[in-house]
């Protein structure tokens, strides 16, 4: 992962993160979002992301955001580096296989340093 897809990637997670310790569970689910569209094509980033929104359904108590992280994590795992929909924000209730817009503040971000940059 280059250094600065790393450090956006970076910012969204410890976001989500400090959101969640406080209680902000939907705030937290966004920045993860953010995350999971920066870190996707990177199998140990994408399965982060997917773990804390696991994480977060289950403080939510959220069945189905429960069932549908876990198959994703494993996907994570075994397929980032093959195929990922582009720009899907990694919830369960989006489907797995769907490509989405992504927000414009990310898609620079991706552009210029997304898989096949060359690190600085």
């Amino acid at each position: 992962m280059h250094p600065q897809l790393r450090q956006a990637y970076q910012r969204e997670m410890t976001a989500a993160t400090e959101q969640y310790q406080t209680g902000n569970l939907k705030s937290a689910f966004t920045h993860l979002e953010r995350a999971h569209i920066l870190g996707q094509s990177f199998p140990i980033a994408h399965a982060r992301a997917h773990w804390w929104m696991l994480k977060v359904g289950w403080k939510c108590r959220d069945a189905v955001e429960i069932t549908g992280q876990i198959p994703r994590i494993l996907g994570a795992l075994l397929f980032s580096q093959i195929w990922v929909p582009v720009g899907n924000t990694g919830g369960s209730r989006v489907p797995p296989f769907k490509s989405m817009a992504i927000p414009d503040d990310l898609q620079i971000i991706l552009d210029k340093y997304g898989r096949g940059a060359e690190a600085d």
